[in-house]
């Protein structure tokens, strides 16, 4: 079985926008109340991808803190600046990234679940629209020939990649280029084109921000459209054993024992990825992640928890809402509670108020209660379009 695939999502955040005219760069202007680079965070954290990478001009440091997005600075041009995400990246790579400009604050995540679609069988893929309009030639305003629109395509973000492809692409391509297809074409990497979307609009000039008020708007209004709401529920168990200490919902917690598993035991971590699985109808994490492979030996519990979302995402759905009880009479869960739901919102992509973690006992009955081993149940509710 193919390992899972992590992605990272850079949001391409550096440029000054000159064609917009005064003020502000454009990805710091506000749309609808907030900046256009919040926006398109929003796009990918409901489409259940959690790890994000914005990269912008240090000068604009302070305007990054109230999005709560990770950054690094970008360069000159937008490939350097892509080009210093991926070596950022490098020490812990993903396995995918999803390279996208925050001047598209408006892609939809049926365009998203495209690319990450495409991407679990080719090495690269980008959004695109057939060019439909007919196309001239001209000298000043004067028409002067035709040429073709036979396979011409007007492209869009996100563009998808295997990531250590992707990074050896641009390290063997050091000039500009016009996009990160290009660099990837160049290094023989084959592009899959997948579905874009009329309003994944670039905004570039004024005019285009009242049109991107205007598909807010109407998403607005729409919100009453029917909805595809999911629950899915999680059950897991494992028992105690050596060691010094138990990983529960991506905490470590000191205990006099360890939880036995085939990875890291995580029990609570391990029925909220199953839940996620349920509502998805899926399966569990044995059928993606068998036990008797051993490479998943010892793997941290995110592993599972972080493919479980990114299915979701492919899918089209978001999370709306998590809830793990964990069932044990020792270590007391109570005075790290916080912390576990704030560690699984990180991974989860969403704000901590949707995320519950809590405990209880078996009043001293079963295994549970003769302190043999740890339970976990857990809940998610996953909403789309």
């Amino acid at each position: 079985m193919a390992a899972p695939m992590h992605t990272v999502v850079i949001l391409v955040a550096a440029g000054r926008g000159l064609r917009m005219g005064d003020g502000a760069p454009k990805q710091w202007r506000p749309l609808a109340g907030q900046p256009v680079l919040a926006h398109a965070a929003a796009a990918f954290r409901a489409a259940g991808l959690a790890r994000l990478l914005a990269v912008i001009q240090p000068g604009d440091a302070g305007r990054i803190v109230p999005l709560d997005l990770p950054w690094i600075a970008g360069g000159a041009t937008r490939t350097d600046s892509v080009r210093n995400a991926l070596e950022h990246l490098a020490d812990e790579p993903p396995a995918r990234v999803l390279i996208h400009d925050a001047a598209r604050p408006l892609v939809a995540p049926a365009v998203i679940a495209g690319v990450l679609a495409a991407l679990e069988t080719a090495p690269a893929a980008a959004p695109a629209l057939p060019v439909t309009d007919a196309l001239w030639r001209a000298e000043g305003q004067r028409v002067t020939g035709t040429a073709p629109r036979d396979g011409l395509f007007r492209a869009q973000t996100p563009q998808g990649f295997a990531f250590a492809a992707l990074l050896a692409a641009y390290r063997a391509h050091p000039g500009p280029a016009d996009d990160d297809v290009a660099i990837a074409r160049a290094a023989g990497l084959d592009v899959v084109i997948t579905p874009g979307d009329e309003d994944n609009l670039k905004l570039t000039w004024p005019a285009d921000f009242a049109r991107a008020e205007a598909i807010l708007n109407a998403r607005g209004q729409a919100e009453g459209a029917p909805m595809d709401i999911r629950t899915g529920n999680g059950f897991d168990v494992h028992r105690f054993g050596p060691g010094d200490g138990v990983w529960l919902c991506g905490v470590k917690l000191p205990h006099d024992r360890g939880l036995q598993g085939h990875s890291d035991a995580d029990v609570g971590m391990h029925a909220l990825t199953d839940a996620i699985y349920g509502a998805l109808a899926e399966g569990d994490i044995g059928r993606h992640f068998p036990p008797s492979d051993p490479q998943w030996k010892g793997a941290e519990s995110h592993v599972f928890l972080r493919h479980a979302l990114e299915r979701m995402a492919t899918r089209g759905f978001r999370l709306s809402h998590a809830d793990v009880t964990l069932i044990c009479e020792r270590p007391k869960i109570e005075p790290h509670a916080e912390t576990m739901r704030a560690a699984l919102a990180t991974i989860l992509g969403v704000e901590a108020a949707r995320v519950s973690v809590k405990a209880t006992t078996s009043e001293r009955l079963g295994f549970t209660g003769r302190e043999e081993g740890i339970a976990a149940l857990a809940t998610a509710t996953l909403v789309a379009p």
